[in-house]
């Protein structure tokens, strides 16, 4: 965890405004789906929300573990659940939060068309620049390592074992989070709960 990492901290309301202007731009792509395969985990909420604005009921999941920590990442990633559904002959749009190095969805990408997918089209709602993946649809580029409503416990914890590990002061990397945006009091709660269970 970088000392110069910088946080983006989206609301839920943000985040439905890009996900609202997505769906526009994929109606206006001409683009109808038969699947919306959301990433899991991180891409669950953005591609339910996506099933509702496009009026496309057909859900599926797939899973791929790459990340370790905050801005941390194992070498390559890995198909740890193949896609729950038939994509044979179909055409897919996959949904996830943020294209980061764009290996996820590569790989996603390669498994779908393997198992016979004729058409797959990549979604998501951040597209970080150096991504070896440009998705077809995303509603903001950005450099910064971005903090979802759905994963804030999650990445506090995070913080809490990487500065143990490191000998960093805590408070001085979830200031930081303060900095972007997350409620002071939002934080205190989970970094109470998290020390108490590790205690």
């Amino acid at each position: 965890m970088s000392q110069e990492l910088d946080f983006e901290i989206p609301t839920w309301n943000q985040i439905y405004d890009m996900l609202l202007e997505m769906a526009e731009n994929i109606r206006k792509d001409h683009f109808k789906p038969d699947v919306i395969v959301g990433v899991s985990r991180g891409g669950w909420p953005p591609a339910r929300v996506l099933s509702d604005l496009l009026d496309n009921p057909h859900l599926a999941n797939v899973r791929v573990e790459f990340y370790l920590g905050v801005a941390e990442t194992k070498g390559e990633p890995t198909l740890t659940q193949p896609v729950s559904v038939k994509v044979a002959g179909k055409k897919v749009l996959v949904v996830d939060e943020v294209a980061d190095t764009g290996k996820s969805l590569q790989l996603i990408r390669e498994h779908l068309k393997a198992e016979g997918a004729v058409e797959v089209k990549m979604a998501t709602i951040y597209f970080k620049p150096w991504s070896i993946v440009v998705p077809d649809y995303y509603a903001k580029e950005t450099s910064r390592w971005i903090v979802f409503p759905w994963e804030i416990r999650e990445t506090i914890k995070k913080i809490v074992k990487k500065c143990r590990e490191t000998n960093k002061l805590i408070e001085s990397e979830l200031e930081k989070l303060e900095r972007a945006g997350l409620p002071k009091k939002l934080i205190e709660n989970f970094l109470k709960e998290i020390l108490e269970a590790a205690a």
